[in-house]
């Protein structure tokens, strides 16, 4: 196939609408949608990985999109009535079914390389982390874009009906959907009884991905090989049927698909820590003195160290030998809804904490940090809760500078709420002689630091549960 070939196929061709199509969709997600396409850390444009992932997970919409967009295609010479007349002709089939086949996945590739650009260009104003992890994610979703519309066209030429196009769409959609939230989930509980839902072996067949949740998970390497081998078979068998012609030559056809699902399925990892796995290159630790921060936030790693620092101090002449020595970014990525446990010895930093993205300047951070280093905080992971524990923290914070502090929180009404329950608190605590005002901070941060306990009943002298 050379090129002036391949410019007329695309001029006679839904090809490139088909790539506008899903250009013009995705970026209308990205661009319009983007609040709800992650906060903080985790939002498309904050780092390679993520955006690979954002972009991998809106083809629970794009790939059904390509689907039925191959499958137009694919009717082209039953609409014209002319495939007999092409069957008359010398040329083999596969010659023309590639020319076909060449031009849509040139327009789908391109649009797909189009989206990864714009979210590149973005990336890069906002880290200076960059690594090529995040490649193989692209590629793979722009396999799936290609091997989708490939089957499309070969099922359509098979079933040539006004109503393949969209029956196939729509049960592509489907199929991504019941991936996302019943077929491919397993429900399972955390230690802590909470329960959870967790993606199994078959989401993995899927194309799309679910939510982004942290910046340093990614997928796994056999799961890269397992849906390439998925993918291509979906590729070979669409290819087929669009070359062959009798009704049991078809039957054969779809034993690529069948087979590539197979083999996935033996290399597609069974645990769902073997599909998300930990990016060591990612987690690395880059430290100034005694605070670290990982390597996908080393770009912010001159805002919190002089204020880590002076946290640190602060929080050593309030609890001398007991205080922590450290302020390190947490790179241990918990199951949803699992209890922390937290070390005594180092001030945990999150960079998506409310605290820390409402902090304004060097002195509202050093604050948050020493309430984390005081009261870390036990909400299970992926739950937001204001209430006893960000009581005591603020009091806490208050205690070792000398003076009740209004800790910065996004959310004002929180904050409003927290100051209002910490104020008649903070009186009566500031009563005590300083031996009870230690030995309280002692029982706080015990009950805090194991999440055993209540930390604000400790604080106010009462019973931990």
């Amino acid at each position: 196939m050379n090129a002036r070939v391949l410019r007329i196929e695309l001029k006679r061709s839904v090809a490139p609408w088909a790539g506008a199509a899903v250009l013009t969709t995705t970026l209308g997600f990205l661009l319009l949608l983007k609040g709800t396409l992650g906060n903080g850390t985790t939002a498309w444009t904050a780092q390679w990985t993520a955006m690979a992932l954002w972009i991998r997970g809106l083809l629970v919409y794009l790939w059904p999109l390509a689907v039925g967009l191959g499958a137009l295609q694919g009717l082209r010479d039953h609409r014209s009535k002319i495939s007999e007349l092409l069957a008359t002709t010398p040329r083999p089939a596969r010659h023309r079914a590639a020319v076909l086949v060449g031009a849509t996945a040139a327009t789908l590739a391109s649009a797909f390389a189009l989206l990864i650009v714009v979210g590149g260009v973005q990336v890069l104003a906002n880290t200076e982390y960059t690594h090529l992890g995040w490649l193989p994610i692209s590629l793979v979703g722009a396999l799936a874009l290609v091997a989708g519309a490939v089957l499309g066209m070969g099922t359509a030429r098979a079933l040539p009906s006004v109503l393949t196009p969209p029956l196939l769409a729509i049960g592509a959609f489907a199929f991504t959907v019941l991936m996302q939230i019943s077929l491919g989930q397993t429900q399972t509980a955390t230690a802590s009884g909470f329960p959870v839902a967790e993606p199994n072996q078959l989401s993995l067949l899927s194309p799309a991905v679910q939510d982004v949740r942290d910046t340093l998970t990614t997928l796994s390497a056999s799961v890269h090989i397992g849906q390439t081998i998925w993918l291509l078979g979906m590729a070979v068998t669409g290819f087929a049927l669009l070359v062959v012609a009798r009704p049991r030559t078809r039957l054969l056809a779809l034993t690529p698909v069948l087979a590539g699902a197979a083999v996935a399925l033996l290399v597609l990892p069974t645990d769902p820590d073997r599909m998300f796995v930990i990016d060591k290159a990612a987690a690395e630790p880059v430290c100034d003195g005694p605070v670290c921060v990982t390597r996908t936030q080393q770009g912010r790693l001159d805002d919190v160290a002089g204020p880590g620092k002076k946290a640190l101090s602060l929080l050593h002449t309030a609890l001398g030998g007991r205080a922590p020595v450290s302020v390190r970014e947490n790179d241990t990525v918990l199951q949803e809804g699992t209890t922390p446990k937290w070390s005594g010895r180092t001030v945990p930093l999150d960079f998506d904490d409310g605290g820390v993205v409402a902090a304004k300047g060097g002195q509202e951070l050093t604050w948050v940090l020493i309430g984390k280093g005081m009261v870390p905080g036990c909400s299970p992971v992926g739950w937001s809760v204001t209430g006893g524990e960000d009581v005591a923290r603020t009091v806490a914070v208050g205690w070792v500078l000398g003076d009740l502090k209004s800790l910065p929180d996004v959310a004002e009404a929180a904050r409003r709420h927290v100051d209002g329950e910490a104020r008649p608190l903070w009186k009566k605590f500031r009563a005590l002689p300083p031996a009870q005002q230690r030995a309280r901070i002692d029982a706080m941060r015990t009950a805090a630091l194991s999440c055993k306990g209540d930390a604000l009943a400790a604080l106010t002298g009462g019973a931990s549960r």
